[in-house]
Formats: C-alpha cells, sequence, structure tokens
C-alpha cells in the first residue's frame, strides 16, 4: 500500500436483506476509507439467490446508515466511477480472461468429481467458514489439457504457508493442505467461483486494503496464491469480528428482525443502528 492513494471497497451480495453484522463491516470499511476513496461493488455471481429488491435496498440502506461512496451504483439508478461495471454479472469477460491466463501457466486441473463424491470426503468444511471441503485430490493428475465439461480447480502446494499481517486481527498463517486445499475457480456450469472473482475485481479495481468479515480468512489465504498466480499485487487485510445473536450465533440473512430494513422501519435513526452494530446482543 505504500505510496498509493487509499482504496477500499464495499462488497455485498444480494441475496437477502443486509442486517447489523453487515452494517458493522461497512462502517468500519468506511472509516478506514475515509481519508481515501470507498467504492461498493454489487457481488451478484450467485444467479440463483440474488434479486434485484435486494440490490435496491442495499444500497439505499447502506446509504441510510450515512455511508457515502465514491465509484459504484447508487441508489438512483445512476453508476459512477472509472472501473465499472460494478456488478460481476456484467465482469465476466475479465473472468475468463484470468481462468484461461491461470490454466495456461498450468496453475488449474480439471475436476468431474460430484458433489455426493465430495460430500463423501473424509474432510468436512470448518464450521466458521462459508467454506468448501477440503479436497482429497481425487483428480489431480487429470490432463490440464482436457476440453471436457468439469469443474477447474487452483493446485495447491501441499504444506506451503501463506502468511498475511491483518490490521485488527494481527498475523496469521494458513498451511495448504491442512487448513484449505485445492479450491474451486471455475464452476463446470463457467461461473467463476467467489475466490476468482474477488480477486480479479479487487486487483482491477486497484483497491489496496480489503476490510470483510473473519469469517473469510481462508478465502484471504486461497486468494493471496491466486494473486501471486496472476501477478497482481497483494492488498492489505482487515477482518472484522462476526456479530452473534443470543444464542452465539453469527448473524445470518435470514435474521429478518435483525436487518437494517426492519429496524428502519421500525423508526430506528440511523445513529441508533450505528450504535447498535457496534454493541453485543444480550
Amino acid at each position: 500500500m505504500t505510496g498509493k492513494p487509499y482504496r477500499g471497497r464495499l462488497a455485498p451480495s444480494p441475496t437477502g436483506l443486509l442486517h447489523l453484522g453487515h452494517a458493522r463491516t461497512f462502517l468500519i470499511a468506511a472509516k478506514r476509507a475515509a481519508a481515501g476513496t470507498l467504492i461498493l461493488r454489487n457481488d451478484d455471481l450467485d444467479t440463483q439467490r440474488s434479486r434485484s429488491e435486494f440490490v435496491q435496498a442495499m444500497l439505499e440502506d447502506i446509504a441510510w446508515l450515512g455511508i457515502h461512496w465514491a465509484e459504484g451504483p447508487q441508489p438512483d439508478g445512476t453508476e459512477t466511477g472509472s472501473f465499472g461495471p460494478y456488478a460481476q454479472s456484467r465482469r465476466g469477460s475479465l473472468y475468463t480472461a484470468a481462468f484461461h491466463q491461470l490454466r495456461r501457466t498450468g496453475f488449474l486441473y480439471p475436476c468431474v468429481c460430484s458433489r455426493k463424491d465430495l460430500l463423501a470426503a473424509p474432510h468436512a468444511p470448518h464450521a466458521e467458514d462459508e467454506d468448501e471441503p477440503i479436497y482429497p485430490g481425487t483428480c489431480r493428475e487429470r490432463n490440464p489439457q482436457s476440453d471436457e465439461i468439469a469443474t477447474w480447480r487452483f493446485r495447491v502446494t501441499d504444506g506451503e504457508e501463506i502468511r498475511f499481517h491483518d490490521a485488527l486481527l494481527g498475523p496469521q498463517t494458513f498451511v495448504a493442505g491442512h487448513d484449505f486445499g485445492d479450491f474451486v475457480v471455475m464452476r463446470r456450469d463457467g461461473v467463476p467461483s467467489y475466490q476468482l472473482a474477488c480477486v480479479v475485481d479487487d486487483a482491477a479495481m486497484q483497491i489496496t486494503e480489503v476490510v470483510r468479515g473473519r469469517d473469510l480468512l481462508r478465502s484471504t489465504a486461497r486468494q493471496i496464491l491466486l494473486l501471486r498466480a496472476l501477478g497482481h499485487p497483494i492488498p492489505a487485510y482487515a477482518h472484522v469480528e462476526l456479530m452473534r445473536n443470543e444464542h452465539g450465533e453469527r448473524l445470518a440473512k435470514r435474521d429478518a428482525a435483525r436487518s437494517l430494513r426492519h429496524l428502519r422501519e421500525s423508526g430506528l435513526a440511523p445513529e441508533e443502528v450505528r450504535k447498535m452494530a457496534f454493541t453485543n446482543i444480550p
């Protein structure tokens, strides 16, 4: 980040209404970007769950919180900034180009394992992550030049340590093959994975610091590997502690009573919700 103007981003997915946990992360991101530029990106790759009404709701709710962004879609339907389009559903050519670069340079291999095969593998997802299981390596020796319909995985170097300093959580170390395995880059239906799309967009939009929830720490380790493989600079990272409900479970979009839209409609003022976002739920 040395010598570069600060560029941070908010990257919500329009698969439901934003909640207090999102508010906490976005407020921290906005504060860290106060002396630089804040970008809002619509991470709408999940075509089955993304909805236009959720896009509009997230734009309105973030603005209502008092967060102002310089680039990205605006609540009035316009888009500002010179790094657009700011919706991932409109950036497919960039992901395809990165995929072909990774394939051409030998980082990927095709995987024909079914979901059933993966669920039967001895490794399970980490409980704290919206994560994929550690892949057992079944298809590692498949021909990387194959044109078969397959999922494409990034081959990690087992035992490699990926280290980074998190601005909020301190030093982090993850071991490839232990904390995560060969991960999906492109699905068999041609849809890029979160890891690939996020890396391509953060690099293209010149993001200097990524602020997001701590549940994505392992994703950061994967994304550092992708950034290196693609030849992109690695941004700084700051992972925010998750907000949990009274049962100790992290908030989810299904917690409608704690959605920003519900809190708005119940008559709370933005400053009250901002305070709630930094208060533990009793």
